[in-house]
């Protein structure tokens, strides 16, 4: 069971954050995700996923923190805008803080959606898939080969090198398209979905019919599902997602109006 979103709204304080990292880790839950929108569209869109102006710290930084103060806590992004990122730059701060959390870090991506944030940070919405994909394999390179070179659209670089390379340098897919699907299985180590178990057994659907046509690397062996649930959970729900194999289900306990602490410790009673 993993915990998603509390690096936004009341939850952003270094009191709290500590506060509720410690809770998490104490209660049993495997891992810890941060969200990211670097800014929002002001006045809110319908497509905004909140209002501009709802703290947001940024995913990076707040699982450093909570890195820090914490020993067990898998941790992850759920996910970074990985087209408005400068691929070079972050395979540094992955690696980085892959090293500092003792190999506990998991980077999930996204190629986004909203149009005012890409506008903002200077990046086309149009290319987002191919930037997420090349920008992927940039990484990688930089992470994985003896001589890191990479030759592309969107970047190039060679006779170049950066250390510390990370231990694991897992990389979580997030989205529901086709596109992120196939992205999943030709380039992710896990799957990052979301939804209620009926959209999720819809997606899962549509994942094995890719997966028929899709030639997937023998090198990110099999492919681990993750899903943040979108609807409130029981024994039999739970059940629901694990019978369709989920792997790892995550809550976002920020979302139901009743205190995060309620949340987190009748959440976990549901799978141990």
């Amino acid at each position: 069971m993993g915990v998603q979103g509390l690096n936004t709204g009341d939850a952003v304080s270094p009191a709290e954050t500590r506060r509720l990292a410690a809770l998490a880790e104490s209660l049993g839950y495997r891992s810890w995700w941060a969200v990211e929108h670097v800014v929002l569209p002001s006045p809110r869109t319908e497509q905004s996923p909140a209002d501009p102006d709802n703290p947001m710290l940024d995913p990076l930084v707040s699982l450093s923190f909570v890195a820090a103060v914490t020993t067990k806590l898998e941790l992850g992004t759920g996910i970074v805008i990985l087209p408005q990122r400068n691929p070079v730059v972050l395979a540094k701060q992955v690696a980085s803080l892959d090293v500092l959390s003792g190999g506990r870090f998991t980077l999930g991506v996204g190629a986004g959606y909203l149009a005012p944030e890409f506008a903002a940070v200077g990046v086309p919405l149009a290319d987002r898939g191919r930037r997420t994909d090349e920008y992927i394999d940039a990484m990688r390179a930089l992470w994985h080969s003896p001589e890191p070179a990479f030759d592309g659209k969107y970047v190039s670089f060679s006779g170049v090198d950066a250390h510390p390379r990370p231990s694991s340098a897992k990389i979580a897919v997030g989205g529901g398209s086709d596109a992120a699907l196939r992205r999943a299985l030709t380039r992710g180590n896990a799957w990052l979905g979301i939804g209620t178990p009926a959209e999720t057994a819809a997606n899962l659907r549509r994942l094995r019919r890719l997966s028929a046509i899709t030639e997937r690397p023998d090198s990110l062996g099999a492919l681990e599902i993750n899903i943040v649930a979108t609807t409130a959970l029981n024994a039999s729900v739970v059940r629901e997602y694990e019978d369709l194999g989920v792997d790892q289900l995550i809550v976002y306990p920020g979302g139901s109006g009743l205190p995060v602490d309620e949340v987190l410790a009748k959440t976990i009673e549901l799978v141990q």
